[in-house]
């Protein structure tokens, strides 16, 4: 679990950081914009071939390899003097990350017995969920106690004690995990996979601050064009008796289909709307990262004993528990752009309760989804499942805060001259903005909801979900 949160909450904790970093290196935009998303890049690509690597040689030592890994990137990100050394260490530790998460989902599959692995994932769901909504607080609250002067370095330095700490722990105390019998790395697949996986990150994660040039698309069709080529490159290697990197036949069971698009979906909603609420929050009402964090603490409580309670839930009423979710999910997005479009001020007092709302559904749903995914893969699969999960995930964020990103600025434009916050014309604005994009996440979550009833209703796996 530690090692999940820490994974999640990089990609958020140096949003805040971004202007400090930015001011202390002499970083360009172009070079702060690669600090940001370096990491996102290399961890999107390389998890499927991190479940595989787990798979055949231990999930224990892959665990514990990533980890290492990520901390010595950790020190270097903390120590680094200049930009480019910054984006290097990034990029390592989203290596290191790509190696260490998709062993988090596959230990639990492996060795949490069916009675209480729903609980394992629902403590799982609300490990990561907190990550990506406390990002950006943890990261408030360190940046602005500017301990020992160091401004933005203990973002970075924050994973050293805890990689360490859990490293040690998990050589003592995670018992090793493997496929039974040795297989190979299957590098054509590996080798067409990572290209289609940067072909459709990259431009995500460029591609708006770039303004969707041609490339950008260019990049987009190329990408489908790999992932064509890699569905056949797999299916000739399991025709002639070879180890694909990813079976097919995974795609076959309806639970992990269908799961994975609804975890696609859900993490395209969740990771993208607080981020542009706290653009509103900054821009529109003037409060610094650590009020914005504030705004949505309530939520984040609320997303912790819901999916606590969801745990508990799903072994009695199945897929109701999700179904349920989905709605309150979808009704939050909707309440958010009812109250800010129908004339209320835009003030926190306002929008708390609706982020409440949104959490309640997120709880009920996000946490039971991961168990739904794996619930029914055999143990053998279970790393490369989990990688394809976690991928997912990624892949998921970053078409939401492209999509989101599109809406939010589109909507977004106060008069340049205005003082943010000072200006009752620049917190309409905001609101108007944060509107439309609630709009937008509503949409997504009705998506949802349609994805979790074309779900498996059985009980005998996953509490229902399976």
């Amino acid at each position: 679990m530690a090692g999940a949160f820490m994974a999640i909450l990089d990609s958020f904790i140096v949003i805040v950081a971004g202007p400090a970093i930015q001011v202390d290196l002499g970083a360009s935009r172009g070079e702060l914009q690669w600090i940001m998303a370096g990491y996102q890049l290399t961890y999107a690509v390389f998890l499927v071939v991190g479940g595989r690597l787990g798979d055949m040689f231990g999930r224990k030592r892959m665990f514990v390899v990533g980890m290492t890994l990520f901390t010595l990137a950790s020190v270097g990100c903390a120590l680094s003097q200049a930009a480019g050394g910054l984006i290097v260490a990034r990029l390592v530790e989203g290596l290191g990350a790509a190696l260490m998460l998709p062993q988090v989902f596959a230990l639990i599959t492996v060795l949490v017995g069916e009675k209480d692995r729903h609980r394992a994932f629902g403590l799982l769901g609300v490990v990561l969920g907190l990550a990506t909504v406390g990002g950006q607080l943890i990261g408030g609250l360190l940046i602005g106690a500017d301990l020992f002067g160091s401004g933005w370095r203990p973002v970075f330095w924050i994973n050293v004690p805890v990689g360490v700490g859990t490293v040690l722990l998990a050589a003592r105390r995670l018992p090793e995990s493997r496929v039974a019998r040795a297989r190979r790395l299957d590098l054509p697949g590996v080798a067409v996979l990572s290209a289609a996986l940067f072909l459709l990150a990259f431009p995500l994660i460029q591609g708006r601050e770039a303004g969707w040039p041609w490339w950008t698309w260019a990049c987009f069709a190329a990408s489908g064009l790999a992932f064509a080529l890699f569905v056949r490159t797999e299916r000739r290697t399991a025709e002639r008796g070879g180890d694909p990197l990813v079976r097919m036949s995974l795609f076959a069971t309806r639970s992990f289909s269908v799961g994975i698009v609804l975890v696609l979906t859900l993490y395209a909603v969740i990771t993208s709307y607080y981020l542009v609420l706290s653009i509103a929050l900054q821009d529109g009402l003037g409060m610094s990262a650590l009020g914005a964090g504030l705004v949505y603490t309530p939520a984040a409580v609320t997303f912790f004993v819901l999916s606590l309670v969801a745990s508990r839930l799903v072994p009695k009423y199945g897929r109701r528990v999700l179904e349920a979710g989905a709605v309150a999910l979808a009704s939050g997005y909707a309440s958010t752009a009812l109250v800010l479009a129908g004339g209320l001020p835009f003030t926190p007092a306002v929008v708390i309760p609706t982020l409440m709302l949104q959490s309640l559904g997120g709880g009920l749903l996000i946490t039971p989804s991961l168990n739904a995914v794996l619930t029914r893969i055999d143990p053998d699969d279970a790393g490369i499942a989990s990688g394809v999960l976690s991928t997912a995930q990624q892949i998921g964020a970053a078409l939401g805060v492209a999509g989101i990103g599109v809406v939010f600025f589109r909507s977004f434009h106060p008069s340049a001259h205005r003082v943010p916050g000072d200006s009752p014309r620049v917190t309409d604005a905001a609101a108007h903005a944060l509107a439309m994009s609630s709009l937008f996440t509503f949409a997504l979550a009705v998506a949802a909801t349609v994805l979790v009833l074309l779900l498996p209703r059985s009980r005998s796996t996953g509490g229902g979900t399976g």
